[in-house]
């Protein structure tokens, strides 16, 4: 058996255990201002002081490749936990709500992606994208064609990405060539995960697009497909417009709120995630969390759409599991940094500010935990697959000028998050290999 092979980093390592907002600094999180992080065959064997370097064997060490990035700041890699890859070139397209954005610029743009060159393009540039913005890990949600699907999962195969993706599923309510039929879309869908899911880091992630553009038999369909496997994912939208919950109401007469839609069909529970969760009831709330249904924290792409301002404190204190998400194309980014931004500035419009710390851990640990892939990535606990970036804290002239006055690590994350873009991502590792 070959010696497995050991990479060891150096520089200011942040990653946290617990949500700071419910644990004390030394249980939430782990900060080494000159640490050392150890991974061997790009699976994270432990961090500590660079003063205590010998705690890691001399063999280890000896056969080691080394990483400087001394003064620079190492964290996980980022999660988006919600964001639509086919919706790429239509970003910052202007002026519309939800369903008149969804006809106007959403449905026309997927179209193209019956082109399986056009998805490959796309594709590619997206995920460099992503690596250049220090997202490592995204539910992403394809178009109604299937070659979306595939194009985005071997590039990501392609570059040993923990990423998961869906073929949307519509079949009323929207244009002929985004549209598919309940049994096609059980079949196609069957297809992408058989030939995708679990397929090196790919997980599959069932994806009806949300309840008013699938039929009562096309959601029946979805459920059965996330109950076929025990790991295959959810994903959709949830509670996004006060005319879309008017909507669902009329279509579904039958359920108590938008939720019970989903859950009627079996498609809440561990490994389901619902972007946006606005206009959430107190009882959606309830059921989310006692279901371990997670939500989708999308700042940018609610204040984008008009759509509303999520109430994360609320949400998440009601038990949720929480995720920040782009949202791209209502995003208008794919900058984890920038939307984290946004969402301080949401949250701070609703009299609960998101503190520095929490922030942080909500675009990595709290992302990967939304998404039920905690066990592997989200910190730099031992046995965590390692994708982490590094992150250069002076990246601007205005970053530069706020550090040299920020005294505490709190102060020098949020002048992070406020001033910080993808400018300040200095390096993105995949599983200890470097790739931007």
């Amino acid at each position: 058996m070959a010696s497995p092979a050991h990479l060891i980093v150096r520089g200011s390592i942040l990653h946290f255990l617990q949500d700071p907002a419910q644990y004390p600094d030394a249980e939430a999180f782990q900060y080494l201002d000159d640490g050392y992080l150890w991974l061997a065959d790009g699976i994270v064997q432990g961090t500590g002081n660079w003063q205590q370097l010998g705690e890691i064997p001399a063999a280890a060490r000896e056969h080691a490749t080394w990483a400087d990035h001394s003064g620079q700041l190492i964290l996980p890699g980022l999660v988006d936990t919600h964001m639509h890859y086919v919706q790429a070139g239509m970003i910052g397209s202007f002026g519309c709500r939800l369903l008149d954005w969804l006809n106007d610029y959403t449905f026309p743009a997927e179209a193209a992606f019956a082109d399986p060159d056009v998805a490959r393009v796309t594709a590619k540039f997206v995920i460099e994208r992503l690596l250049a913005h220090g997202t490592t890990t995204a539910s992403v949600f394809g178009s109604v064609h299937p070659q979306s699907v595939d194009a985005f999962m071997a590039e990501a195969a392609q570059r040993g990405l923990r990423m998961l993706c869906g073929k949307a599923m519509m079949d009323r309510y929207c244009p002929p060539e985004v549209r598919d039929t309940a049994e096609q879309s059980g079949r196609d869908s069957a297809d992408l995960i058989s030939r995708w899911h679990g397929k090196g880091r790919l997980r599959y992630t069932i994806t009806p697009r949300f309840a008013p553009t699938s039929t009562p038999e096309q959601l029946g369909i979805a459920g059965e497909l996330y109950r076929s496997k025990p790991d295959l994912h959810v994903q959709s939208h949830l509670a996004e417009n006060d005319k879309e919950v008017a909507w669902v109401a009329e279509l579904f007469p039958q359920q108590r709120d938008y939720l019970d839609v989903y859950e009627h069909f079996g498609l809440t529970g561990p490994r389901t995630i619902y972007g946006h969760c606005i206009h959430l009831t107190d009882r959606e709330q309830a059921a989310m969390a006692a279901s371990g249904t997670a939500a989708a924290f999308c700042p940018t792409s609610n204040l984008f759409l008009g759509s509303g301002m999520f109430d994360y404190h609320s949400v998440a204190g009601a038990g949720v599991r929480v995720g920040l998400a782009t949202d791209v194309g209502g995003g208008t980014s794919l900058s984890m940094i920038r939307t984290l931004a946004e969402a301080y500035k949401v949250s701070q419009a609703r009299h609960h500010p998101l503190s520095p710390m929490r922030g942080w851990y909500l675009a990595t640990l709290g992302g990967a935990r939304a998404l039920y892939l905690d066990e592997v990535i989200g910190n730099f606990a031992p046995g965590r697959e390692g994708d982490f970036i590094v992150l250069k804290l002076d990246a601007t002239p205005e970053l530069a000028f706020r550090m040299a006055r920020a005294r505490t690590l709190a102060e020098r994350l949020f002048a992070l998050t406020t001033l910080g873009d993808e400018r300040c991502v200095a390096a993105t590792y995949i599983m200890g290999q470097r790739a931007h």
